[in-house]
């Protein structure tokens, strides 16, 4: 089982319940900005409040150029793209981007974990880790990628640090995309398709059906039409 594999099955264990998404409209008091973060599809649900952090957030930039290069260089280390795409395609980068702002404790860990790769490049292979060949990219991350689980994640180096937390936002950040739910297969909440009491059942229970409402409510090629009714309470489709 190749990496990408490995964690689509560690994250398919994971996943349980569903996602409920309702539209909600900005009130009078959400700015330009905010009520422009809400029009987008990615917003939907967000209380003013929330809007209003996200367009604050979105108009900051806490990475330079150089950096989200970076960034998006390891992303692509820590989990290969493959023919349905990546964390390119998935906004993986722009998503750490916007965890650094959104979490301000975790920018000196980012921070410091991309400077710590350009120097450990530079010191090994003399080149910047974004340019630096894949195998001498890998060699490095080697060094940072696994650690004693019996020491404390805030005992551990800033690098292995850095690592852990760009591991986590990566899958994080890919898996709950558009692109990532979809490599998972996973389709939320969906209803089931139920073709009445079993017969056994019916038979124990001196039970049976009226062939009338099994044509209208057990028919599941009409599963998505609305029932009807009359005045009277009678079942019309």
């Amino acid at each position: 089982m190749d990496r990408r594999n490995s964690i689509k099955s560690i994250i398919l264990g994971s996943v349980a319940g569903g996602l409920a998404v309702h539209g909600c409209k900005p009130g009078p008091e959400v700015t330009e900005g905010a009520a422009a973060a809400g029009a987008d599809e990615h917003y939907f649900g967000r209380t003013p409040e929330e809007l209003e952090l996200i367009a604050e957030l979105e108009a900051e930039q806490f990475f330079n150029e150089h950096e989200m290069e970076t960034i998006t260089v390891l992303c692509n280390l820590i989990l290969p793209p493959d023919d349905k795409g990546g964390i390119v395609e998935a906004g993986v980068p722009e998503f750490i981007e916007f965890i650094a702002k959104d979490m301000p404790h975790l920018q000196t860990t980012f921070r410091g974990g991309l400077m710590w790769l350009d120097h450990k490049s530079n010191t090994d292979f003399g080149t910047e880790f974004k340019v630096t060949p894949e195998d001498q990219q890998k060699q490095i991350l080697d060094t940072i990628a696994f650690y004693d689980p019996e020491t404390p994640m805030s005992e551990q180096p800033l690098e292995i640090q850095f690592f852990a937390l760009m591991r986590n936002h990566t899958v994080s950040g890919y898996y709950t995309s558009k692109i990532g739910i979809e490599d998972l297969g996973y389709k939320g909440n969906m209803p089931n398709v139920w073709d009445g009491v079993p017969q056994d059942v019916l038979d124990q229970h001196g039970l049976a059906y009226d062939e009338d409402w099994i044509a209208k409510c057990v028919d599941q090629s009409k599963r998505g039409i609305i029932a009807e009714w009359d005045d009277e309470g009678n079942l019309l489709t």
